[in-house]
């Protein structure tokens, strides 16, 4: 509510000024003007004084000098000129008088030149204060005087300008409490009239848009007048319609995008659930394996113990094997379990090293590993990183078993060698990040073809036979990797192998600007 008061106020301030400005400039021009009138009929005066001596020579042969002097001496009293002074054609003084001679020098010398030249001439002479700034305290007029034609004499009179200011000065004084009044007056007529025509209309406005709902349809009504308000307010309805209009349009959209980000979800979640379930099947059935050996020893000995010929020491010692060979199915179930275990996406700190020894454990029992010399090289000082372990684990795994795979389409499958290494690296990319961790699962198997290996992230591409394999497996670690704020990397030569690195940031790391998702 203060907008309206201010505005007012700036009206009025201005207003004011400027109406100001405009009555000095015209008081200045008057003033100016009036002065210059003024002057003007003071000269007129002069000259008319003149002519009057001018006659008065005229007629000299029938008065006498001192009636001569006495008709000056009056006209100068009633014209009030400070001094004048009669010459005759040879310069000699004929008459001087008046109540200030202070110019009497120049006086005679301007009227000697008038003398000889036969020209009128205007002068000025000292300094007063005026009404503004300092003017010309006097006008001096010269003039010949004629009679027949030829120049008989020369006057010279001196008029004083100082009476001029000092009703020029009274005038002014008069002329600035008019402006006063004036531009008061003024103002507030203008300010009456300028708020009727701007300051209501806006204060109305600004009324109407402070009680602004959503759910008004048309808020800023329209004057009767069709003025400008009239056309801003029809402006500002079609404005706060589209922007309502646009709202709704884009909460519908977020609406949409976030249907559609939980269905991306879902569907990255399935894809990582479904490739697990497909790593599960091809461990299963190395596991089965491993775990009937156990089974069939362990069986045997509780054959032996229904023997009645056993020393206490022999039942001890077979009972103790039992139980070695259950905890050894125990704790390949345990592994199978931890590895089929759901993910609740939750990211803490995780020792790398600790869940590639668990892998090389679930591995060295599956037939697929028979003929493949894993070797460990975990060289990284630092391994905690800040991972999901079960979907890192899924990683690891997948990794290995298509190492695995590559080697068994190799012609001397004996000879396949897996290396999984570890070490501390620099981001080139990040140079003011720590370092990283990096894994390296290297493996001597049938390569990849240099065209293939910008697609082997993309989903349900393989190289693999029909059946050997979904195309999903590197994708969905494409994937885990990614959201874990890494990344991995594939090289490889056909016949001779291929090298899957992964960078991960330690958990002592910087954060990495990436959005970390919930697979």
């Amino acid at each position: 509510m203060l907008f309206p008061h201010g505005l007012k106020i700036n009206i009025s301030v201005n207003l004011a000024i400027l109406l100001g400005i405009a009555m000095l400039l015209i008081d200045f021009v008057m003033l100016t003007s009036a002065q210059k009138i003024l002057l003007s009929s003071e000269i007129g005066k002069g000259h008319l004084f003149i002519s009057a001596i001018e006659s008065q020579l005229k007629i000299e042969n029938m008065i006498s000098r001192s009636v001569f002097n006495d008709n000056m001496d009056s006209l100068l009293y009633e014209s009030k000129f400070s001094c004048a002074m009669i010459l005759d054609k040879n310069t000699d003084v004929i008459y001087s008088g008046g109540p200030d001679c202070a110019l009497r020098e120049k006086l005679g010398m301007f009227a000697s030149e008038s003398v000889r030249s036969g020209e009128r001439n205007i002068r000025t002479s000292g300094t007063v204060w005026g009404v503004f700034w300092k003017q010309r305290e006097h006008l001096i007029l010269t003039a010949p005087l004629f009679r027949k034609g030829d120049i008989v004499a020369g006057v010279g009179i001196v008029l004083p300008l100082e009476g001029i200011y000092v009703l020029l000065r009274g005038t002014q004084h008069i002329l600035l409490i008019y402006i006063l009044i004036n531009t008061v007056v003024l103002t507030f007529i203008g300010l009456y009239q300028l708020s009727k025509v701007t300051v209501k209309p806006l204060h109305d406005m600004l009324r109407r848009a402070e009680d602004y709902r959503e759910e008004t349809e048309f808020f800023f009504l329209g004057e009767k007048e069709n003025d400008e308000f009239s056309q801003l307010s029809k402006a500002l309805n079609r404005m706060l319609k589209q922007i309502s209009d646009d709202k709704k349009a884009l909460c519908l959209t977020v609406q949409s995008l976030e249907k559609a980000n939980a269905d991306l979800k879902q569907a990255q979640n399935n894809i990582i659930r479904a490739e697990k379930l497909a790593s599960v099947g091809r461990l299963s059935s190395g596991i089965a394996h491993e775990i009937g050996n156990p089974l069939t020893i362990v069986k045997g000995y509780l054959e032996l113990l229904e023997r009645k010929d056993l020393t206490d020491d022999e039942k001890n010692d077979f009972i103790i094997r039992s139980k070695n060979e259950i905890n050894r199915i125990t704790r390949i179930i345990r592994q199978l379990l931890d590895f089929s275990r759901p993910s609740d996406g939750t990211l803490k700190t995780v020792s790398v090293h600790e869940l590639i020894d668990d892998i090389t454990e679930v591995l060295r029992f599956q037939p697929l590993m028979s003929d493949i010399h894993l070797t460990l090289s975990l060289a990284a000082e630092k391994d905690a990183v800040m991972a999901d372990p079960y979907q890192l684990r899924q990683v690891f795994l997948n990794l290995a078993i298509n190492a695995a795979d590559a080697i068994a389409s190799i012609k001397n499958k004996s000879d396949g060698r897996l290396i999984i290494a570890s070490e501390v690296a620099s981001d080139s990319d990040r140079t003011d990040c720590p370092p990283l961790l990096k894994l390296m699962f290297t493996d001597n198997g049938s390569g990849i073809p240099e065209g293939e290996l910008g697609n082997i992230f993309d989903p349900f591409y393989t190289t693999k036979e029909p059946g050997k394999g979904t195309g999903l497996g590197l994708s969905v670690s494409f994937m885990i990797i990614e959201a874990m704020g890494g990344r991995i990397e594939a090289s490889s030569e056909p016949d001779k192998g291929t090298t899957m690195a992964i960078y991960l940031p330690l958990a002592v790391s910087c954060q990495l600007s990436v959005v970390r998702g919930q697979l």
